[in-house]
């Protein structure tokens, strides 16, 4: 009983204003967990295709037929450095470095390693046949066709959420079927854009840095 007694006197001599301060930083603090779920702008993720269980790839290899661009692929192994990519703002309507990416927001996916950005046209993928898919532009810039619909089922991209992505010059969605290459990059998968969306063209985010608004990185699992 004296120890009931000894906190009721503690809670009685504690500032009028405490308990609104408490409550303010609790909400804080729950705004803080809930931002955290989303994938921001200028973060850099890894990109998992769900059905195939491979995470989206590039390289400085080269197609030997259609564009010749620089091939994407998917690849099994979650170690490579050759599968981060930058979440980036679409050239005409830039988005503020932290800030949450919007269901529906049209962005820019710009390989780390070679600073090419995801892109597809007009030509036929080597394996499948369908919209060949490559890394395109120099430092970060290319044109128009780098330009991707993120379609998710909320406000905003989460993390732990799978997401398709729409091409917006071809209306193609980025996807995977299963085919895989030979050599010189043997066992990785052809990457390609399909005009259906299907239960090939699930992704979601794993391993990455992501950017907070306070300009702070916050690590996933690695890097």
């Amino acid at each position: 009983m004296e120890s009931v007694s000894c906190v009721r006197r503690v809670v009685r001599s504690l500032p009028p204003l405490l308990p609104l301060l408490l409550l303010l930083l609790r909400s804080s603090c729950e705004g803080r967990e809930s931002e955290l779920n989303f994938v921001t702008c200028g973060s850099l993720v890894k990109l998992l295709n769900t059905r195939h269980n491979v995470r989206l790839h590039s390289h400085d290899v080269k197609y030997g037929s259609g564009s010749g661009q620089q091939s994407v692929t998917g690849v099994e192994s979650a170690d490579d450095a050759n599968s981060y990519w930058q979440i980036r703002g679409n050239p005409k309507r830039q988005c503020q470095r932290g800030s949450a990416v919007k269901c529906g927001q049209t962005i820019r996916i710009t390989h780390m390693k070679t600073g090419r950005n995801l892109h597809t046209h007009h030509f036929s993928s080597p394996l499948s046949h369908n919209q060949e898919v490559s890394a395109f532009g120099e430092h970060g810039e290319g044109d128009d066709l780098d330009v991707w619909a993120v379609q998710c089922d909320g406000d905003y991209w989460e993390r732990d959420e799978a997401v398709r992505f729409k091409h917006q010059g071809t209306d193609v969605f980025l996807s995977i079927t299963g085919e895989q290459y030979g050599n010189p990059i043997r066992g990785q998968r052809e990457v390609h854009g399909m005009r259906s969306p299907n239960q090939h063209n699930w992704w979601r985010t794993m391993e990455g840095v992501f950017i907070q608004p306070s300009q702070e990185l916050l690590h996933h699992d690695e890097l």
